[in-house]
């Protein structure tokens, strides 16, 4: 298993971060250019949640969102054709006394 961690400073707030993220209609391709529209489904969607198929290259991955932190982003791997059960993405988002925002990303690929 292997996990990718890395922070960076953004002038995004928490709130945008959260609306680019979770933004899975059509389109998607035009915030996340790795991202083909032919492989997107969402399966079922809340106000905090969605579970969504997404992919591109001939490589998907069903994905269980969870938002209802408004300062994090949970990404947990339901099915994939390359993933294994274990994967996720997890966006945690800091707002800073500046006005800016600390990103903090983990992605976990079994």
């Amino acid at each position: 298993m292997a996990t990718i961690h890395f922070t960076e400073k953004t002038l995004a707030t928490p709130e945008q971060f959260v609306e680019a993220i979770t933004a899975c209609g059509q389109g998607r391709k035009q915030r996340f250019p790795t991202s083909d529209d032919k492989y997107l489904e969402v399966h079922s969607s809340g106000a905090d949640h969605a579970d969504v198929t997404e992919g591109s290259a001939g490589i998907w991955e069903r994905l269980a969102y969870d938002w209802s932190d408004p300062h994090r982003v949970v990404m947990t791997t339901i099915d994939s054709n390359i993933w294994g059960g274990a994967s996720s993405h997890t966006y945690t988002f800091t707002p800073l006394p500046d006005g800016s925002t600390q990103l903090d990303v983990v992605v976990v690929r079994e």
